[in-house]
């Protein structure tokens, strides 16, 4: 019996053997023991298949199909869709290279600023804190290594830079590609240069209104602005 089992195995590990040279070149096919699904009675598009009315694989989309991504329109005008992502507003990156875009590619605006501010509160508080100085509730549990967002490193980064730390990750910051749309991401860099803003800015850069003055100076710098609006 023992002879049996070692003819066996003997024979199990000849067939394997001859399998591991089905990559080679041959003209024959090659031996499989197991398929791995290389041939499917699958429908290619374009292909003609006879189940079918019209004899098409490729049918109509029924009423109501929901589509996969709605197009992102960008500040030129023109509108790029998820899937493309080779393109700078999805990659983050100069066509053809490995270097950044430079600034945000959607047209920056108030609503942007807000929906920025909103999915900064969701997913970057906790490690960065409101004001993007890294103190955010996760230093209480050991986790002091938190990147400040006024850190002069990362306030020379790119856009582009910045946008693709949030979808990729880097250190022990995990990508958000999975759980934040293109859109909110740069929504996010567009929050994150106003967090920057707020400690970089001079006091010539903000509007009159918004200065500490005393109350009656304000009271007539609001009213001289109204005036001239």
């Amino acid at each position: 019996m023992r002879y049996v089992l070692i003819g066996i195995a003997m024979m199990v590990f000849l067939v394997v053997s001859l399998a591991g040279f089905r990559g080679d070149i041959s003209l024959k096919p090659p031996l499989e023991v197991f398929a791995d699904m290389d041939r499917q009675p699958k429908l290619r598009p374009m292909e003609p298949n006879s189940f079918f009315a019209n004899g098409m694989s490729s049918q109509p989309l029924v009423n109501g199909t929901v589509r996969r991504s709605n197009p992102i329109a960008l500040a030129d005008g023109t509108d790029v869709y998820p899937f493309e992502t080779k393109h700078p507003a999805v990659s983050g990156l100069q066509t053809g290279t490995t270097n950044a875009v430079a600034t945000i590619p959607l047209e920056v605006n108030m609503e942007l600023m807000e929906r920025g501010r909103e999915k900064y509160t969701i997913s970057c508080v906790p490690c960065h804190g409101g004001q993007g100085d890294g103190n955010g509730v996760v230093k209480y549990f050991g986790i002091s290594a938190v990147k400040s967002l006024h850190d002069p490193d990362v306030v020379k980064q790119s856009d582009g830079d910045i946008y693709r730390t949030i979808t990729l990750g880097k250190g022990v910051m995990w990508g958000y590609a999975n759980t934040l749309s293109i859109e909110d991401r740069w929504a996010i860099v567009a929050y994150a240069r106003a967090l920057q803003l707020s400690r970089l800015g001079t006091e010539d850069e903000v509007p009159v209104r918004f200065h500490v003055k005393e109350t009656e100076e304000a009271e007539a710098s609001v009213t001289s602005e109204e005036g001239q609006e």
